[in-house]
């Protein structure tokens, strides 16, 4: 841990409320970074809020085994992954009623023809949630796999893995979505 966020933990153990606030400033942008690529920009901010209060109520518990910014990725990671998890199966039990067969309906052709513009940010977020973080945090925040690994409480071989998985069904996505060019290729 650097020599600030020790200064900083040790004034909010002390009661020192402006140290948190201090905290907050130089770890939200990340933070806020990552909520917004797991579980979109509508809940991005209230989940920061929630991550942070989250660790202020921890700090105390804090042992400083990792950087103060590697413990607030892996509590950020966690209580996305949660989110995520909630929404799922809070989705699973709306459409549950949806999976008869005689509930599905053919899907109607597209008027134009034309694919719509592709999304990244689409892409990543049809991922299953630990391909997601995986992802995320290694792709997009530039961690290294054992880092990764410890954020997520994974193994360093499983975030390859998930990062690997990701990738391809990133590529499936923007080849499905992309429209074939002259002579059937895309």
């Amino acid at each position: 841990m650097d020599d600030a966020d020790a200064t900083l933990v040790a004034r909010c153990r002390a009661g020192d409320g402006t140290a948190f606030e201090q905290i907050y400033t130089r770890h939200a942008g990340r933070v806020y970074s990552l909520a917004y690529r797991m579980v979109g920009a509508a809940e991005a901010e209230d989940l920061v809020q929630d991550i942070f209060l989250l660790a202020h109520r921890k700090l105390a518990g804090f042992r400083g085994d990792s950087s103060l910014g590697t413990w607030l990725y892996r509590m950020a990671t966690n209580h996305c992954l949660d989110v995520l998890r909630s929404r799922q199966a809070r989705m699973s039990e709306r459409t549950s009623s949806l999976d008869a067969p005689e509930a599905i309906e053919p899907s109607a052709p597209s008027l134009s023809g034309r694919v719509p513009p592709v999304d990244l940010e689409r892409a990543i977020q049809a991922l299953p949630a630990a391909c997601r973080a995986a992802f995320v945090l290694h792709d997009v925040e530039g961690f290294g796999h054992l880092e990764v690994g410890a954020a997520l409480g994974i193994s360093e071989g499983t975030s390859k893995s998930q990062v690997h998985k990701a990738r391809m069904r990133i590529r499936a996505f923007l080849l499905q979505a992309a429209p074939a060019l002259p002579g059937g290729t895309r």
